[in-house]
C-alpha cells in the first residue's frame, strides 16, 4: 500500500508540472499513460490471493446442465392431515387450511447477506410432501453462467396454486430471487403466489420465551433438532467462492446439508404452528 501511495504522489507531482493549456484538446481528454499504469497497479494489489487447487472437488448430486447440480433427498414422515391449518397467520392473509401437497418450503444460500443486485443465490432448496415422505430438492451452481438454468429449473417446481413457506423469505429470499429473475430476463415464478413467512407468527408466539427467534434457536428449543457439524449460514458465501477458485468442496457439501436441515425444520415448524405435532425428522442425507 505504501508503494501505491508513493506512486500516486509521484503521479500527482508529474501532472502538476504539465502545461495542459499548450496541448491540443484531444491530448487533454486522453488519459495519460501514467494514469493507466496506476490503474493496473491498483488492480494487481486488489486481486485476491490465489486459492491452492484442491483434490477434494467432489459434490453430491448429478449435473443436469453445465455448471448446475441437482440434489434430492427423501425423509420419512408421519401421516399428514388432509388439510394444514394456516389461520395462525391472519395478518398475512391466511384464514383457512391448505392441502399439504400445495406446500413448497424454500430457502436460498447466497453470496452475501446484505441483498441488492450484486448478491446472487448459488443454491435454491425446496421441500414438499410426496405421500408420506418429505422430498427435498436442491439446485447448486458451480459456475456463474449456470444461474439462468438454475432459475428456470426452480420455476418448473412451482404451480399456480403453490403456497410458499419460508423463514424471513418475504423480506430476503423472495426479493433477492425476484431481482435475479429480472436480471436474467425471466418471469418471476414467485410473483402472485401465496407466501407464508413463518418468522412473523413464530415471533408473535415465542418472543420472550426463548433467547431469540432465529431458526436455529427455534428448531433446537421447540423441535428438538440438534445439528452436528453444522456450517453457519454466514460462512456459506466463502465456501462457495472458495470452491469456484479451485478450493476444497468440503464446506460446500456442509452448506448443502445445512440447507436441507433448514427445509426439514420449516416443514416441522409449519405443522407445529398449525397445532399439529409431527415427529421431527433430521433430514440431513443429501444424495
Amino acid at each position: 500500500m505504501n508503494a501505491i501511495l508513493d506512486r500516486l504522489r509521484g503521479l500527482r507531482a508529474q501532472s502538476g508540472a504539465l502545461n495542459l493549456g499548450a496541448k491540443p484538446a484531444r491530448d487533454v481528454l486522453a488519459p495519460p499513460s501514467n494514469v493507466l499504469g496506476l490503474r493496473q497497479l491498483y488492480a494487481r494489489h486488489r486481486a485476491l490471493p490465489a486459492t491452492p487447487r484442491s483434490d477434494d472437488r467432489e459434490l453430491p448430486g448429478v449435473e443436469v446442465a453445465p455448471g448446475l447440480r441437482y440434489l434430492e433427498a427423501q425423509c420419512a414422515w408421519i401421516p399428514l392431515p388432509e388439510a394444514i391449518y394456516v389461520g395462525f397467520a391472519p395478518k398475512l392473509g391466511f384464514t383457512d387450511a391448505v392441502h399439504p401437497h400445495r406446500i413448497v418450503a424454500f430457502d436460498t444460500e447466497t453470496t452475501g447477506l446484505a441483498g441488492g443486485s450484486g448478491t446472487r443465490a448459488f443454491m435454491i432448496g425446496a421441500a414438499d410432501w410426496q405421500g408420506r415422505a418429505l422430498r427435498i430438492r436442491q439446485l447448486l451452481i458451480t459456475t456463474l453462467a449456470a444461474e439462468g438454468a438454475m432459475l428456470a429449473e426452480f420455476a418448473n417446481w412451482l404451480r399456480a396454486d403453490s403456497v410458499l413457506v419460508s423463514y424471513n423469505g418475504r423480506s430476503y429470499d423472495a426479493p433477492l430471487l425476484a431481482t435475479r429473475y429480472r436480471l436474467a430476463r425471466q418471469g418471476n415464478p414467485l410473483a402472485g403466489l401465496a407466501h407464508l413467512d413463518l418468522l412473523h407468527p413464530t415471533r408473535r408466539r415465542y418472543k420472550g420465551v426463548y433467547e431469540n427467534c432465529r431458526l436455529a434457536t427455534i428448531e433446537r428449543q421447540l423441535l428438538g433438532v440438534v445439528r452436528d457439524d453444522d456450517l453457519p449460514g454466514s460462512e456459506a458465501p466463502a465456501a462457495w467462492l472458495n470452491y469456484l477458485r479451485g478450493g476444497s468442496a468440503a464446506n460446500l457439501r456442509r452448506v448443502a446439508t445445512h440447507n436441507a436441515t433448514d427445509l426439514s425444520s420449516l416443514a416441522a415448524l409449519l405443522l407445529r404452528l398449525s397445532s399439529q405435532a409431527p415427529e421431527v425428522n433430521a433430514c440431513v442425507a443429501v444424495s
